[in-house]
């Protein structure tokens, strides 16, 4: 059973900034790309980063390109989200996702295309 620990959302103002994280174990940890992807109400799913802990090659969406950094801990089996310069169009849940395939399902890929494990998620904020 694959389990993806989401924590670190909240409220914050235009321009703050937040850290997710993304624990998991280490099987799954080793075994799959981690990413992260959002869901704003009543909106589609929309792709964030994405990195291969193996390869520690990160890959971003555009619209948070420079904003955002996915980073990860290898010891803690955890991959983080920090958000910087956050508008209220960052708002959402925001989901980790473990994807067998490409770090390119997890950013580009339409709804209709289903990520293989996803966490409960975690609610980001902001406020103008």
């Amino acid at each position: 059973q694959v389990e993806l620990e989401e924590s670190g959302g909240g409220t914050v103002e235009t321009g703050g900034s937040l850290t997710l994280s993304c624990k998991t174990s280490k099987s799954t940890y080793d075994r799959y790309l981690l990413g992260w992807f959002r869901q704003a109400a009543g909106k589609e799913r929309e792709g964030v980063a994405c990195i291969n802990p193996e390869a520690d090659l990160p890959y971003y969406a555009e619209s948070v390109r420079d904003r955002f950094t996915i980073s990860k801990d290898n010891a803690k089996n955890t991959v983080y989200l920090r958000m910087n310069r956050l508008t209220p169009e960052d708002t959402g849940t925001y989901y980790c996702a473990a994807h067998g395939r490409s770090c390119g399902e997890i950013i580009y890929a339409s709804e209709d295309v289903a990520l293989d494990y996803v966490g409960q998620g975690t609610q980001v904020t902001v406020s103008s």
